[in-house]
C-alpha cells in the first residue's frame, strides 16, 4: 500500500503566484513585453552577425550562439508562465516537468560555459593577439562550442533522472516552473546524494568558469594596464566592457540562486529571484550588446542603411 501512495503522483500544480492574484494579469502584460523584447533583440543581434561581414569573427560567433541559446532557455520557462498567470493551465505532467527541467538546466548551464569560452577568447585577443588567429581558429571555435553544448545537456541529463526516480508525496510546486530545489522539496525523502549532485553540478556550471573568468580578467586588466596611452587602454578594454558586465550579472544572479542556504529559502524571493534570471537576465544580453558595443551598433546601421538604400 505504501508503495502505491509514493506513485500516485503523476503531475504538479504551479503555486508561483498565488499571493499575486489580483496582479496576475499586469504581470503578463509586463512579462510578455519582456519576453517579446528579449526575442526582438536575440534575434537581430543574430541576424546582424550573420548578414555582416564585419562581424565574422569569433568574438561574435560565440555571441550569435550565445544569443540563440538565451531566446531557446527563455522558450523553455516563459511560454509556460505566461499562460499560468492567465489562468489556461495551472499544472503540468510528471513527464513534461522532467523535460522542462532538463532543457531548462541544459540552456543554462550551457549559458554559464559560453561565456566562460567568451571571456577565453577575449583573454586571448589581448594577452597574446600576435597568436590569436593560430589559437582561436574557426576549428577551436567549433570544438568549444560543441564541447560546451554536450557538457551542458549531459550534466543537466544526470540531475534530471536523480530527481525524477525519486518518489513524489506533494503535488504543489511553490513556483513557476519546474526548478530543481522546487521539485525536490516534494520529494517523500530526499536522499544526501541528490544533494551532494545538486551541489557538484552547480560548482561545475557556476564556481569553475566564475573563477576562471576572475582569473582571465585580472590578467586581461594587468595586460590593459600596460599599454602607454590613456586611449589604447580604454579601447582596449571596450572590446571587453560588454561581456564583463554580463558576466557579472548572470553569475551574480546565479550565485545567489542556487548557493544561497536552505534556511533562507522564502518563496517570495525564490520567485524574485527566478524572475530575474529567467526574465530580466536573457534581456541583459541583446541589451548590453547592442547599447555598450560599438561594432554591433555599426553593423545595425550599415544593414538598416543597406534596406533604405534598396
Amino acid at each position: 500500500m505504501k508503495k502505491v501512495n509514493l506513485t500516485e503522483v503523476r503531475e504538479f500544480v504551479f503555486q508561483g503566484f498565488a499571493n499575486f492574484q489580483e496582479h496576475q494579469l499586469t504581470l503578463f502584460v509586463v512579462f510578455l513585453a519582456l519576453y517579446i523584447l528579449t526575442l526582438t533583440g536575440n534575434v537581430i543581434i543574430v541576424t546582424i552577425i550573420r548578414i555582416d561581414h564585419h562581424l565574422h569573427t569569433p568574438m561574435y560567433f560565440f555571441l550569435c550562439v550565445l544569443s540563440t541559446s538565451e531566446t531557446f532557455y527563455s522558450l523553455v520557462i516563459i511560454p509556460r508562465m505566461l499562460s499560468s498567470l492567465v489562468g489556461m493551465s495551472q499544472s503540468i505532467s510528471l513527464e513534461f516537468c522532467g523535460v522542462q527541467l532538463f532543457f531548462f538546466l541544459g540552456f543554462a548551464i550551457t549559458n554559464c560555459l559560453l561565456l566562460a569560452v567568451m571571456g577565453y577568447d577575449r583573454y586571448v585577443a589581448i594577452c597574446d593577439p600576435l597568436r590569436y588567429n593560430v589559437i582561436v581558429n574557426w576549428r577551436v571555435c567549433g570544438m568549444l562550442t560543441s564541447a560546451v553544448c554536450a557538457t551542458g545537456f549531459s550534466l543537466s541529463l544526470v540531475q534530471a533522472v536523480a530527481i525524477f526516480r525519486l518518489p513524489f508525496c506533494n503535488s504543489l510546486i511553490e513556483h513557476f516552473f519546474c526548478d530543481v530545489r522546487p521539485v525536490l522539496d516534494l520529494a517523500c525523502a530526499t536522499p544526501m546524494i541528490n544533494d551532494i549532485l545538486t551541489l557538484i553540478i552547480s560548482l561545475l556550471a557556476i564556481t569553475a568558469p566564475a573563477t576562471f573568468l576572475f582569473i582571465s580578467y585580472v590578467l586581461i586588466i594587468s595586460t590593459i594596464l600596460k599599454i602607454a596611452s590613456a586611449e589604447g587602454r580604454k579601447k582596449t578594454f571596450a572590446t571587453c566592457a560588454s561581456h564583463l558586465t554580463v558576466v557579472i550579472i548572470h553569475y551574480g544572479c546565479a550565485s545567489i540562486a542556487y548557493f544561497k542556504p536552505k534556511s533562507e529559502n522564502t518563496k517570495d524571493q525564490d520567485q524574485l529571484i527566478s524572475v530575474t534570471y529567467t526574465v530580466i537576465t536573457p534581456l541583459l544580453n541583446p541589451v548590453v550588446y547592442s547599447l555598450r558595443n560599438k561594432e554591433v551598433k555599426d553593423a545595425l546601421r550599415r544593414v538598416l542603411g543597406r534596406k533604405s538604400l534598396s
